[in-house]
């Protein structure tokens, strides 16, 4: 996410906002330090995921974007890890 030039407040509470989003969507209870840290985790790895795929997000919209598709990757990586 190094385009989308947004800084790191800015990150904190996308990335939080986007822990809710798929920790709502995916039925998970997590709290608000860990949805932040799975929207930032989460948009990392989507955002390496969908350049692979040649697809760019950029700006606050497309870290958001990111976080919450990355972020519910996480999550169902870590049920299937669990059981």
């Amino acid at each position: 996410m190094q385009d989308a030039q947004i800084g790191w407040i800015a990150a904190i509470i996308i990335g939080g906002f986007a822990g809710w989003i798929a920790s709502s969507y995916m039925k998970s209870d997590t709290g608000i330090f860990m949805n932040i840290l799975l929207g930032i985790i989460g948009a990392a790895i989507a955002s390496f995921l969908f350049g692979l795929l040649g697809v760019n997000f950029g700006g606050w919209l497309g870290y958001l974007i990111a976080g919450v598709v990355g972020a519910c990757i996480l999550i169902g990586g870590a049920r299937a890890i669990r059981r």
